[in-house]
Order: C-alpha cells, then structure tokens, then sequence
C-alpha cells in the first residue's frame, strides 16, 4: 500500500531533468504511488513552478542547460515558501565535491544514476513516513535562552529572536537538544537525522553544524574532537 496521502491531500513533488525518459519514468512511478507530479525540463522553469507549486518533494538533476541543480537548489532555498521542501538530487556525477556542494545548499538526499524506480520509491515514502511521525509529536524544547519549535521549525532565542531553520538544520538541533550533555559520534547522527536508507558523507554533518553555528551562536553545539557532537546546556 503506498504511503502517499489520499485525493486531495496527496503530497506534492516536481521533477526536474532534462533527460525526457528520466522524467517519464519518475513521473510514472509517483502518480502510480499517489502523488500529484509537475515536471520541469530545467532549473529556471523548475524555479518559476515552484513558486506556485509549492511542492513538498523535488527531485533535481545537477547538469542541466541555463541552469545547473546546485545554482537552482540554492535559489530554492532561499524561498521561504519552499524553505522546508525535501530536496533529492539525482545526478550521474559521483565526485565527492559534487555531493559535499548539493548539501551545501540544503540537499536531503544525494541519489546517483542510474535511477531503480522501486528503490526511489521506497526512500521517497520513507522520508514522508518520518515526516508524519515527527509532525504528531509537536513538541517544543525549551533550554537555555532557546524555544525550539517543532510544529513551525522555528528557533526563538531570547524570546527575542526567531528564526525558520531548514528541515535537516531544525531536525539535527531539535535531535541534540532533546539530550543535552550527551556526545553522539557523526555516523550516529548521520543514522538518526538522515536515515539508515539514505548514503551521505559524514561530512554533511559537520556542514549542517556549521550552519547552526553560524546562525545561532557557537555557545550551543560542541565538539568533542574524534569523538562528535553534543549540546550543552551550561553556559560558559
């Protein structure tokens, strides 16, 4: 039984590829899964789509003509409509650099061609499956001067301050906060945030740490050098 939502609840994804069988196929398999489906043959089209779309899910490919996937991820995620969109790059390039720059700008999930549909399928319903989990708890973890919202991916510091983090972002600090004190090595939360099902470089963690840092403060997140990572909940 697919994990899609129903009629007209059915979760939203755009395709993007340039390859037309590519898309056929994607296109094919999702609609036969229960999700409503747009495509776009290129970055500029895919950014102009989204915009009205509003998809939950886009599907990326990285070498396309007038735009590439990692230029149009990065447009994409400086839209707040589209903010906590899932992500999914599927490309034929494996270099390390490649899938170090797609996280970069706010990938999900790095998936190299050639695409096997059944296998797709199942990571794209996974991802919705943890998403419906998460959504049923709603809490919201107050520690130290921070509010971390869960229902809205919001952190308010201060009581000041708030601020819309990304979904991977929101989801690694809420992770940590949750057992502050508590050091968890990178394939740890690479296990925890991303899933068993999904391959990505340990190296995507120390990106998203950064970005937090940046964003909120380095007081909050450690390191504990060749061990991992750990929120602390003791001011220095």
């Amino acid at each position: 039984m697919s994990t899609a939502k129903s009629a007209n609840s059915a979760p939203k994804v755009l395709v993007v590829d340039d390859d037309s069988d590519i898309v056929e196929l994607l296109e094919y398999n999702l609609t036969k899964e229960g999700y409503s489906v747009l495509t776009a043959s290129n970055g500029k089209k895919a950014i102009d789509i989204a915009r009205a779309f509003i998809p939950d899910l886009i599907l990326l490919d990285i070498m396309m003509p007038q735009l590439d996937g990692i230029e149009t991820g990065r447009i994409l995620r400086q839209n707040p409509d589209i903010k906590n969109t899932y992500i999914l790059f599927l490309t034929a390039r494996s270099e390390e650099y490649s899938e170090v720059a797609a996280f970069e700008v706010g990938a999900d999930d790095y998936i190299t061609k050639p695409i096997k549909p059944r296998a797709l399928m199942s990571r794209i319903n996974a991802l919705f499956r943890r998403e419906a989990q998460k959504a049923e708890s709603g809490d919201t973890i107050e520690i130290l001067d921070l509010s971390i919202n869960r229902k809205n991916y919001t952190v308010t510091q201060g009581g000041e301050k708030s601020t819309v983090l990304p979904k991977k972002e929101f989801e690694l600090l809420f992770f940590l906060a949750q057992t502050p004190n508590k050091v968890f090595s990178r394939d740890e939360l690479l296990q925890k945030i991303w899933g068993a099902d999904i391959y990505v470089l340990e190296r995507t963690v120390d990106v998203h740490i950064r970005k937090l840092r940046e964003k909120l403060g380095d007081s909050y997140i450690k390191t504990l050098k060749g061990v991992g990572y750990m929120f602390s909940n003791e001011r220095e």
